[in-house]
């Protein structure tokens, strides 16, 4: 039985190949001959190409908080991610010390202002009794002095007090504007102060977000060309936003500025897109992609797989009427969606291209068009008989030589 087996074996797989290779037909495709290729015809259409954009979200406002006094954490009043209000205290350090600074500005307040009346009442005596000729002008300019240093202290001391207040009300931490509290890194007990690197913690608004992200020069320079004249701002459409899970976020965003100066480090401009952020979905220090989607009618677009890429330009075959092939350069648009490319110069409407393969070609080569259909179905035909050609050689190697 075995013996049997190995005979008929060959005759099996030959007859199976047979049967593929004729239910294809040779004009419908079968198996790829070396010289033909997928040829498709250009035809101008309308466009709607997305590019994506890498891009950091921040707060409208991301306030740093930091203590004007040094002390000690005796409270917190808010937690981590709270939301607050502008005014709300946040933090409380030990007052106990600038309390007792206020009492002795206000005590030393209280004795010059005594000082003062003092230094008044031995004026006003010095210059009656100078009009009476009683004293002369060395007492009553020195009466005069010591009034006048009488208010300059006072002064001082008002000053002092001013300053004491102030430092006690330092001790109460609060909030510069509306906005959620970041991380804390400090609690009750830290000594803190002016002078530290790292901040009590970050209060972000995040009502509404600014998402950065850059474009290169050559297409703010483009962009600018477009506007006609205007803001290049205006020239930029609605833009979305694509999250970190990869979702798209409900709200529209907007570009508001665009950088005066090109970063030479990236030769990129920065921009900006505001975003309103009512469910607060968005967190400040967030990553995502800024997609701008333009929309062009009239043009022709062809897939990336078609060209080839030398030195910063472009190439394709276009094929010709004698069926020969010419490697051609043409220019595109640099924004593209990482799939197709927008011909802006190199091809007309009725030019017929390679779509594969062209890593095979050369320059005036003779090829045989097909459909892109046609080679597919001849790519999986071929796909299917290497298939039982593998499965002969399993079999000859199960049953032996």
């Amino acid at each position: 039985m075995k013996g049997t087996v190995k005979k008929l074996l060959p005759m099996i797989v030959l007859a199976v190949s047979a049967s593929l290779m004729s239910s294809c037909g040779n004009k419908q495709g079968g198996l790829p001959q070396s010289n033909e290729y997928p040829v498709i015809t250009i035809q101008s259409t309308n466009s709607e190409m997305s590019s994506s954009y890498p891009a950091t979200i921040r707060g409208k406002q991301d306030i740093e908080i930091r203590p004007k006094i040094s002390g000690f954490i005796t409270k917190l009043c808010v937690d981590e991610g709270s939301v607050v209000r502008k005014g709300q205290v946040l933090f409380t350090i030990d007052n106990v010390q600038y309390r007792a600074v206020l009492n002795q500005a206000e005590a030393s307040l209280n004795s010059a202002k005594s000082a003062l009346a003092t230094a008044e009442l031995t004026y006003n005596n010095k210059k009656e009794l100078y009009n009476q000729n009683i004293v002369g002008d060395f007492d009553l300019q020195s009466a005069a002095n010591s009034y006048a240093t009488a208010k300059a202290t006072v002064a001082q001391a008002e000053a002092a007090v001013v300053s004491a207040r102030d430092n006690l009300s330092y001790c109460n931490v609060t909030s510069p504007s509306d906005g959620v509290v970041g991380t804390i890194p400090y609690r009750v007990g830290s000594l803190v102060s002016s002078s530290m690197a790292t901040p009590l913690t970050v209060v972000s608004n995040i009502d509404e977000m600014y998402v950065y992200f850059s474009v290169n020069e050559k297409q703010i320079l483009e962009m600018t060309r477009a506007s006609e004249g205007k803001n290049v701002i205006e020239a930029f459409p609605e833009v979305q936003l694509e999250l970190a899970d990869g979702s798209i976020y409900t709200q529209v965003g907007h570009v508001s500025t665009v950088s005066g100066v090109i970063d030479q480090n990236t030769g990129s401009v920065s921009v900006r897109a505001d975003f309103a952020n009512p469910d607060h979905l968005l967190k400040s220090g967030g990553q995502g992609n800024i997609i701008i989607t333009r929309k062009t009618e009239g043009v022709i677009i062809i897939p990336q797989a078609a060209t080839a890429e030398v030195q910063d330009k472009v190439f394709v075959y276009v094929l010709g009427k004698d069926n020969k092939v010419s490697y051609t350069a043409i220019e595109v648009d640099p924004q593209n969606d990482g799939q197709n490319y927008i011909v802006t110069k190199g091809l007309k409407d009725g030019d017929r291209i390679v779509t594969k393969g062209i890593t095979k070609l050369t320059d005036g080569a003779e090829i045989k068009p097909v459909t892109e259909e046609q080679y597919a179905k001849s790519l999986e035909e071929a796909q299917k008989l290497g298939r039982i050609q593998g499965n002969y050689k399993e079999m000859k190697k199960a049953f032996g030589k």
